[in-house]
């Protein structure tokens, strides 16, 4: 069973930071597209972040350009988001997306995997 685990979610005054983690399991996603989403309530799901298999090419929505970070740890078969300079409108849940069949990062929007999210909720 392909699982992708989501970690690092909590609450988190304005201005500061928090680290996500997603972990996959049942499969190796080293080839693929991997990359975040949000949730806040009452609104659509929309793109965050995504990072290409080879690490080298990453895209960030507008509303989190020079904040965020993304990363990833092949070998141990995570993606991260670095979150700095939080502000209340960052609250959501955080979705972590894989594209088993894409390398590209434009392949994140037709995602396949989907772990069960976190919370991130930021306080004014």
């Amino acid at each position: 069973q392909v699982q992708l685990v989501e970690s690092g979610g909590g609450l988190v005054q304005a201005g500061g930071s928090l680290r996500l983690s997603c972990t996959a399991s049942g499969r190796n996603f080293s080839s693929s597209t991997m990359g975040w989403f949000r949730q806040a309530l009452g609104k659509d799901r929309e793109f965050v972040a995504v990072i290409d298999w080879s690490g080298n090419s990453n895209d960030y929505a507008d509303s989190v350009k020079g904040r965020f970070t993304i990363s990833r740890d092949k070998a141990k078969n995570t993606v991260y988001l670095q979150m700095n300079s939080l502000i209340p409108e960052d609250t959501a849940v955080y979705y972590c997306a894989a594209n088993s069949r894409s390398s590209s990062i434009y392949g994140i929007y037709e995602s396949d995997y989907w772990g069960q999210g976190t919370q991130v909720t930021v306080s004014s």
